[in-house]
């Protein structure tokens, strides 16, 4: 299966990611199939991330899937539904608070 997401590069502290399409099964910087563009956390607000949309796109119309990272920056993009990204983080809270009930339970 086909990922969507970031491999790190920069130097110490100062941290600058590559937005790239891979196999699920690469190393975080490993090979990739295609660079879609960059992201760099310490730049100004609106400099921060530049990626080719139509490219992005097409992998997301071919079945790739994003990281939960980049979920969020497409969702930023308006390349994501944000309601469905919204379910998504509530239903993860749910299980957690869900599992943490049963750990408790079970110990008492």
């Amino acid at each position: 299966m086909v990922r969507i997401r970031m491999s790190r590069h920069g130097r110490t502290h100062k941290p600058f990611y590559r937005i790239n399409a891979v196999d699920q099964r690469t190393k975080r910087d490993g090979a990739f199939i295609e660079n879609l563009g960059w992201f760099d956390p310490l730049a100004e607000e609106g400099k921060q991330v530049s990626f080719d949309a139509e490219r992005m796109k097409h992998w997301l119309s071919v079945g790739a899937q994003p990281s939960e990272t980049m979920k969020d920056i497409l969702v930023k993009a308006g390349l994501y539904d944000a309601a469905k990204r919204k379910k998504e983080i509530q239903m993860r809270i749910d299980a957690k608070m869900k599992a943490a009930a049963g750990v408790t339970s079970a110990k008492a």
